[in-house]
């Protein structure tokens, strides 16, 4: 055991005194052999070059999730791989083209992988469009395999050289019950006019080969409700039914939303404006700031959060700046008392008791609104079956607004209630989707509605319309039945078997033949024996009692497909219909930093080809993100304000770490005085621009 050498060092060699006699003449005897034996071939330098690609074994990610699942695998360099890698790495982290130019990945790639050649920006555009062609052939088969009815969602955007955008998204259900959210079109449109809207639409359908469409869900512009007209005339000539037509336009619930909450914060804009312009002048010097939190870490204020500026035409971004004020009230209260500036520039805008008992009430109100708005915003389950059971709490809501004992509150359930009754205050004018979505919900089927249409309608009109419910759901899988082809096969089967049975027993038996069509005819009205359609007896059948959130819906229809295949249908076709356009809306979010002020000179169809491609390569359980992340911004202004960064090594605004490239200020005239916020932009963090007074990507172009 001790001649054994360790790995990568040549055996001891030994005297001959240290050997013993065996040992001896079995080394003369190897010495020998070794002296005839011919010196070994060198390998060849084609072989040698291929064992030299090869690295030792390393652990393989999962393409699906991108972690590392403890496979061990033989990595061999391959140009054509790692090249596609980096085009997807460009597609979906939306970096630049010339991203592959810059000195800093050379230098990368130079240590990482020096035998890769880097390709230009041009081959790079090439490569990310090739992406798209194929990831568009992938979709094109996923559609003709996997999908039965669509539902489409639409919007419209003005990029920074004002050319509008206009963006669809596809949503269904495919054969293993899987929710799908794809956009498959964002390209120009030369006016948003409702027939130039309705012939964009057009277009892309064809280009897909899509034409059972279902809904398309739009907000509540003038210009949209033409354009559904032009389009339900579309979808008849294509063969769709007209009963399938009549539900065609779904108009976005969170549009409605926010015109019912804006009209009800008009009467407290006041209040509101106050806590901004306090909430600004701090935020506007960092040495004000800092002030600040010394005096919530002197009162004992502990908040996760930090103070946020809205935008006034987002209303939730208002929520948050409110929620967030309210946080720090007493801090307000003792800056006042140390600063003495904080009033005088602020007059009239300093908040007293009265405004901050106002503000603490309209927290507490959109607090409602707010989560209502991440319920149906949701893009990782479906939201359709939720859109009865939201307004009708939203009913309840504003009547406890109305009948309130504040006059402020009663105010603002005035307005509001006025906006909720122009638009749900008729069911008639609503699509019946919604109640149907919410009946093929087995938690609910028909327990609670009748007494939801009451508190919304009143007796009489209340029950009307639940009978109408029922006959335009009836109607409708009547449709589905007529179109199905799980009928024909079932009947099929039936005549198949009573022929058969026939032909082995006509003699004595003449009247089988007529009885067989008698059965077959009863069967599909569903009267043989008093037979129950597929509706009547889901209906019939007590609810689910299942209060858990995470309730997976599709997963109980899944279960329950071979006992209701035609009502099953219905249901993928209803619960995938998209209550808000969200879906839609998210992809502006991506083309405003694909086409930003430093790339807006790339052309329509490369443009399209990055939204695309980016969304249908993401991981399919990202969900949408309705409000920006600022988990970030608000750690890097601690450490901007207490200087506890990495590296810091003095307290205060010592900031070695971070370095300010440029500075600049973005002002607007309001009120007879300029507003504006100090912009810095910081080199090191993955946000590109800092802002102090709000967050907002556009002010770099403004300023």
């Amino acid at each position: 055991m001790e001649s054994i050498s360790l790995s990568g060092q040549p055996p001891p060699i030994l005297s001959s005194e240290e050997l013993t006699g065996v040992e001896a003449e079995a080394v003369e005897r190897n010495q020998s052999q070794q002296q005839n034996v011919p010196p070994p071939q060198s390998v060849p330098s084609k072989k040698r070059k291929e064992v030299e690609t090869r690295s030792p074994p390393v652990v393989s990610p999962s393409p699906e999730t991108g972690v590392n699942v403890g496979v061990l695998t033989t990595w061999v360099f391959n140009q054509d791989a790692i090249r596609r890698a980096l085009a997807e790495m460009i597609l979906i982290d939306e970096l630049p083209f010339r991203f592959v130019e810059g000195q800093g990945f050379r230098k990368f790639i130079l240590v990482a992988c020096p035998r890769f050649k880097i390709p230009s920006r041009w081959t790079i555009s090439r490569d990310i469009y090739q992406i798209f062609s194929d990831e568009r052939v992938n979709l094109n088969k996923l559609f003709r395999t996997s999908c039965q009815r669509v539902s489409i969602t639409t919007d419209t955007w003005t990029s920074v050289k004002r050319i509008n955008y206009m963006c669809i998204t596809a949503h269904f259900i495919d054969n293993q019950w899987k929710l799908h959210k794809k956009i498959i079109s964002f390209v120009p449109v030369t006016s948003h006019r409702g027939e130039y809207i309705a012939k964009a639409l057009e277009t892309c359908l064809l280009e897909w080969g899509l034409k059972n469409i279902f809904t398309v869900t739009v907000d509540n512009a003038s210009s949209n409700d033409t354009a559904m007209g032009f389009f339900k005339k579309k979808l008849l000539s294509w063969g769709v039914s007209s009963v399938k037509c009549n539900y065609v336009h779904m108009r976005c619930i969170a549009h409605v939303l926010n015109l019912i909450v804006q009209d009800g914060l008009k009467d407290v804009y006041s209040s509101v404006k106050k806590v901004r312009d306090a909430v600004r002048y701090v935020r506007n010097s960092l040495a004000r700031l800092k002030k600040f939190r010394d005096l919530a870490d002197l009162i004992g204020v502990e908040a996760k959060s930090s103070l946020t500026l809205d935008v006034p035409t987002r209303w939730n971004s208002t929520y948050l700046m409110l929620k967030n004020a309210v946080t720090y009230q007493k801090v307000f209260e003792a800056y006042e008392e140390n600063d003495s500036s904080f009033s005088t520039d602020l007059g009239e805008s300093v908040l007293d008791f009265m405004d901050w008992y106002s503000v603490e009430h309209m927290v507490k109100l959109l607090k409602c609104f707010y989560e209502m708005t991440l319920r149906i915003s949701g893009s990782l389950y479906v939201t359709a079956n939720n859109f009865f059971s939201e307004i009708s709490d939203l009913s309840c809501m504003l009547s406890e607004m109305v009948e309130a004992e504040s006059a402020s509150v009663n105010l603002m359930g005035l307005n509001m209630k006025t906006k909720f009754e122009k638009y749900w205050g008729d069911p008639d004018k609503m699509n019946a989707i919604i109640f149907y979505a919410n009946i093929l919900d087995p938690r609910d089927k028909i327990a609670y509605m009748p007494y939801q249409f009451t508190q919304l309608y009143g007796d009489d009109k209340g029950e009307s319309c639940f009978k109408n419910v029922l006959t335009g759901l009836k109607n409708l899988f009547d449709d589905y039945v007529h179109g199905s082809s799980v009928s024909v096969d079932s009947a099929t089967a039936v005549t198949g078997t009573s022929q058969s049975h026939s032909q082995s027993v006509t003699i004595g038996r003449p009247q089988s033949k007529l009885k067989s069509q008698l059965k077959k005819q009863r069967a599909e009205i569903g009267e043989l024996g008093g037979k129950k359609t597929e509706l009547e007896i889901y209906l019939s059948e007590e609810i689910v009692e299942d209060e858990n959130p995470d309730f997976d819906i599709l997963n109980w229809w899944k279960i329950n497909t071979s006992r209701f295949p035609i009502l099953s249908q219905l249901a993928r076709d209803v619960l995938v219909v998209p209550i808000s356009t969200v879906a839609s809306e998210s992809a502006f979010s991506t083309s405003g930093r694909v086409l930003d002020a430093f790339r807006s000179l790339l052309t329509p169809r490369i443009v399209e080809a990055l939204v695309c491609a980016q969304d249908w390569m993401r991981l399919p359980n990202r969900p949408i993100s309705v409000e920006e992340n600022l988990d970030e911004v608000e750690r890097l202004e601690t450490e901007l304000v207490s200087g506890s960064g990495a590296g810091s090594s003095e307290v205060g605004l010592s900031l070695p770490t971070i370095v300010v490239l440029e500075t600049w200020t973005v002002a607007n005239w309001q009120n007879g005085k300029w507003l504006g916020n100090y912009y810095l932009l910081l080199p090191f963090c993955n946000l590109p621009v800092w802002t102090v007074g709000t967050w907002n990507y556009e002010a770099r172009t403004n300023g």
